[in-house]
């Protein structure tokens, strides 16, 4: 399946019927390869005409459908891990029509959202979250009496963190509890061949006659200890030679698997004996991302989360080069510093694409590390090559470091360590939404002893600030935001900045005051506004400050300040603005109020940041505007307070 150039979205007659999982149930058996076959076709066509993620989502078709139509959902609990391969699932629960919507202000959101429908019972973004929470809802379930079931969707890849394994460790002991774990197996290549002899296994092992045959041998057995024990290892041994059960049902779980994740006649019945049984059970299901396009299937990362594209055609490379990104900053800084320093290790929790080092994993392998989704393994890891002289820079999103903050403060910071954490995605990320903002790290990071943040204006800076990191003997972070900035291209060189200075990038044609020596602000002459800009809203800061003959300062640090220049400034002007795309409560204008108390320098000061609300979705322009972040917005907000 290619698709075709425009597959209208309303010739899907079947899937047209499904307004939700009841609708679904009704269905005979032999319906639901074709259902299938128009929810993948419409599938590619929706995304494709709004952008969004791809290839995870053609892979979960069948099991979403087996699920529901199994499953007595919502009544029965479904739980996706991450939540990027939900779009079958919010197809098949009522929301076919809004697709056309989807990642857009004010339209669905690429997640699971408990407020945008009873079918999403637990909002997700971040991995490795739903075992733990269907097993609170199993375990609440069974505190009540009711009988219904919990099931978390699990990727391979989720799997890496600790946190799967911490929440697996407590559900195994919960005999009671009626959790299915569903383990969508898409990379592991441990798997073995998937045929009709592991489905006849799948279903037998999940019958009634292979549980109850389990528990009249160990009743038979069990008053002779040595034949009962023979009998335990020879099975354990057995099931191990071919199938990776082990593992699982060393933590308590009853292992069903492996299965073909795309074969309704497998996953089906699989699934209704499942239902029959008792206790903590784990079903591994093998999948194919992209399954059923092409050229997703041919490279699932490039599809992972494209942009609007013909179908028929696949994703186009633009003919001229856009500006560069951050992300690919970032790339090529860490590729020049460690071709002239060979202690520099990097380092990334599964994001080698998004952080931009795949040059890097190329050219440097052994000094490249995965550490999986696992971002506590990966701090600490990073602490650990520390105390040995190697300089570890850390590529992760500021909405990732969230998972780690113990480690940066207990592994990194209390001692010392110079460690580089390169803040991908800080501020808003746009279709993503609120779940991967980073909104929260200079808040979190600049009341840390030892750490200090650095937060660049545009491209060049970047690369210089990282630079300056990397110099210093102690953990820094350096946040920067998602795509491309102002397209200052980056000098070549790697000269730093220097450490906690900012500049003034523009001066107010007002003549300066001197408060001090007594000249105040004169009534009936306009203040002299001084512009504290952190990061890249220096450059909408600049577009408002000419039309309010403002002075604007790049403050380049949030922690340190540069108290120097702040209260050179504070002492000249009448009024300040502190503005940062960040949380406003705890941020850089917190910091700079935080400055002026401590040194007696009393002085108006507007903050302006984000909100204390979570961002949904949408275009980050519109969002920034939303937030008064804009140039327009920025000068509205200043005349409101000073010039009114």
């Amino acid at each position: 399946m290619t698709g075709p150039a425009s597959s209208p979205l309303d010739a899907f007659p079947l899937l047209e019927s499904i307004n939700d999982p009841q609708d679904l149930r009704r269905l005979p058996r032999e319906r639901l390869k074709p259902l299938a076959e128009q929810l993948r076709a419409f599938l590619l066509a929706s995304v494709a005409r709004t952008g969004g993620h791809l290839s995870s989502n053609l892979g979960t078709v069948e099991l979403t459908l087996a699920l529901h139509y199994v499953f007595a959902t919502p009544h029965d609990r479904l739980v996706w891990d991450v939540g990027h391969q939900t779009y079958p699932h919010k197809i098949l629960t009522g929301r076919r029509e809004r697709m056309a919507t989807l990642r857009q202000l004010g339209g669905i959101s690429g997640f699971p959202v408990r407020s945008e429908s009873e079918y999403d019972t637990f909002g997700t973004a971040h991995s490795s979250t739903s075992i733990s929470a269907a097993l609170g809802m199993a375990l609440a379930a069974a505190r009540r009496g009711e009988d219904r079931w919990s099931v978390a969707v699990i990727g391979d890849g989720a799997m890496t963190a600790g946190m799967a394994f911490e929440a697996m460790n407590n559900a195994g002991v919960e005999r009671d509890a009626r959790l299915l774990v569903v383990l969508n197996d898409n990379d592991m290549s441990i798997s073995p061949p998937v045929g009709a002899l592991n489905r006849y296994l799948a279903q037998l092992m999940s019958g009634q006659f292979y549980a109850a045959a389990k528990n009249v041998g160990k009743a038979v057995l069990q008053p002779v200890p040595p034949l009962f024990d023979l009998a335990k290892r020879l099975k354990q041994q057995a099931k191990g030679m071919v199938l990776p059960a082990t593992l699982f049902e060393k933590f308590g779980f009853n292992y069903i698997g492996p299965i073909d994740g795309h074969d309704l006649d497998a996953l089906i019945p699989t699934l209704e004996n499942l239902r029959q049984l008792k206790g903590p059970q784990f079903l591994h299901v093998v999948t194919k991302k992209g399954q059923g396009y092409k050229l997703a299937e041919a490279d699932p990362v490039a599809y992972h989360g494209p942009s609007k594209f013909d179908p028929a055609v696949g994703i186009v490379k633009p003919q001229t080069a856009p500006k560069p990104t951050f992300t690919q900053i970032f790339g090529q800084w860490l590729c020049d510093m460690a071709a002239q320093d060979e202690r520099l290790i990097g380092i990334t929790p599964a994001m080698r694409e998004g952080s931009g080092m795949v040059e890097f994993h190329q050219r440097f392998p052994e000094r490249y590390f995965d550490a999986g989704i696992a971002e506590q393994h990966a701090v600490t890891f990073a602490a650990g090559l520390a105390t040995e002289g190697f300089k570890p820079v850390v590529a992760i999103y500021s909405t990732f470091l969230q998972r780690a903050y113990d480690q940066m403060i207990h592994d990194v910071a209390l001692q010392n360590l110079p460690v580089v954490f390169a803040l991908d995605r800080a501020g808003l990320v746009g279709a993503d939404g609120a779940t991967h903002a980073g909104a929260y790290d200079i808040a979190f990071v600049r009341c840390i002893p030892h750490m200090a943040l650095a937060c660049p204006a545009d491209e060049r800076e970047c690369r210089q600030l990282l630079s300056t990191a990397y110099a210093q003997n102690h953990p820094v972070c350096v946040r920067y935001p998602r795509g491309a900035g102002a397209g200052v291209e980056p000098l070549a060189d790697l000269e730093p900045l220097p450490y906690g200075k900012g500049e003034v990038r523009r001066t107010s044609s007002q003549p300066a005051r001197n408060q001090e020596n007594g000249q105040e602000h004169t009534p009936g002459q306009p203040p002299r506004i001084a512009i504290l800009a952190f990061g890249t809203l220096l450059y909408p800061a600049l577009q408002a400050a000419e039309r309010l003959d403002a002075t604007v300062v790049n403050m380049r640090w949030a922690k340190p300040l540069d108290e120097a220049l702040l209260h050179e400034i504070a002492h000249t002007h009448d009024a300040l603005v502190t503005l940062e795309e960040g949380a406003l409560m705890g941020g850089a204008g917190s910091a700079v109020l935080e400055s002026l108390h401590q040194a007696g320098l009393l002085r108006p000061v507007l903050q302006l940041g984000l909100k204390d609300e979570f961002i949904p979705h949408g275009d980050p322009a519109k969002l920034l505007a939303l937030q008064g972040l804009d140039a327009s917005g920025i000068e509205q907000s200043i005349r409101s307070r000073f010039l009114a």
